[in-house]
This record gives C-alpha cells, structure tokens and sequence, in this order.
C-alpha cells in the first residue's frame, strides 16, 4: 500500500493548529483530512473512513469526549490520537477511558507528533506480520482479523488494549517492565502519564474477566506486569 493512501482525519477548531499538523502529516505522504467542529469530524469519519484520528478535546458543536464515544460505538477500531491544552490527568484518563490510543498535551512538538501517528499506524503492520491465531485456554487472539474472543464470543477492544494483550500473549509468564511494554507497544520513548498503560491494562482486566477469561494480569511492583497464562497452540 503506497504511503499516500494513508488518510488522517484532523479534527481540530484552530485552523493555524490545523494546517501545521496537516503540514507534518504529508511531508510523511498521507493524506489530510480537515474537519473544525465535531459534527463535521464524525460525518468526515463517516465519509472518508480515515487510517487515523487526531482529535482535539475542545471543539465547537460536539466535544472530543463525544465524538471519540461515537466512533467506538460504531465498533471502529481506528486509531485515535487525542490533543489537549488541559494538561490534566483526568482529561486524559477520562479519553484513555473512551477508547483513545493515545494523546498529546498542547503545545506539542509536531516531530513528536508525527512520530506518534506513526506508531499509531504501527497497527496495520502487525495485523499483517502476525497473521495467525494465539489460544490461551479460553481466549483466542486473532490478530489477522484484529480481533479477540472468549469461549468463541468477540470482546471489543480498543486497538491499542489489543496490541498489549498481543503482546503479553507473546511472553506469556514472564515479568515485562512498564518502559519496555511502553517502548514495544507505542513504538516510541514515552514520557507522557505514566498511568496511561494502568488505565489500558485495567480495561483489558475488566472486558475479559466480565466474560470469564482464564488469565490474569500480575502486577510487580516497582518493575512492571506479568501475564500468567498457557498457550495452548498457535495457528
């Protein structure tokens, strides 16, 4: 797939703002997509089906908050990279909490920017690189189809919740660090709230275990997690 058909949708009201991020997404060969309100973002979503979102948190008409529910209501997995000038902590829990996959405080750095779109579209690679199925007891991963199921029922997860899921799957029973699965799974140096990876991995906690997953997710204080599980096969 040639880079240029990568379209990343920019929902975002300042047109300065906008147009800077639109100009660092095609120095990397995508496609930008301008929306300034929510309304006209969900109905470019809607329209245009972009690779990835980059969503500001305060917009005219309808909030970021609202607009990234939708999206995850419509069951898309796209990714989606939220901006905000708050600086808060609960801010970005509360979209972590919606789905987001990741999020960047205003005034950003848009090298930095472009590096976490990147790793967002880090997605479609590993679809592609692992294309077979990881059974863990109860639980299959499927990630040809970016998918997970539990006793043969799908459980929704947003795709960065999936990609940590992947990735412990891969190193069952082992003590993986916060900053390694940080590095390996957003694909860059994280600096941002160390509680972003807490929040994804107590939502993984609560989707499967809702569904009666065999597993479990041990924390190691002051190292990091590891996943106790047996892989059953790999298909």
């Amino acid at each position: 797939m040639k880079a240029k058909a990568i379209k990343i949708l920019i929902i975002e009201d300042d047109p300065n703002i906008a147009e800077l991020i639109s100009m660092y997404m095609e120095k990397l060969g995508y496609e930008s997509i301008i929306a300034a309100d929510g309304e006209e973002g969900l109905t470019l979503f809607f329209d245009r089906t972009p690779d990835c979102i980059i969503l500001d948190l305060m917009l005219p008409k309808m909030d970021g908050w609202d607009v990234c529910k939708t999206i995850r209501l419509e069951d898309s997995k796209v990714p989606i990279l939220m901006l905000t000038g708050k600086g808060q902590s609960h801010d970005i829990v509360n979209g972590l909490g919606l789905g987001a996959d990741d999020y960047i405080v205003k005034p950003f750095d848009p090298n930095e920017l472009s590096a976490r779109v990147k790793a967002a579209l880090r997605r479609t690679v590993l679809s592609e690189e692992y294309n077979g199925k990881i059974i863990l007891d109860n639980v299959t991963i499927n990630m040809a189809e970016f998918r997970v199921y539990v006793n043969e029922e799908e459980v929704v997860l947003a795709p960065r919740e999936m990609e940590i899921l992947h990735y412990f799957a891969c190193h069952p029973n082992q003590v993986l660090s916060r900053q390694q699965l940080l590095d390996k799974v957003w694909g860059y140096d994280f600096e941002g709230d160390p509680r972003t990876l807490d929040v994804h991995i107590k939502r993984i906690r609560d989707k499967l275990g809702q569904h009666g997953a065999k597993w479990s997710v041990t924390t190691i204080r002051g190292v990091g997690y590891r996943f106790e599980g047996k892989v059953k096969d790999r298909v």
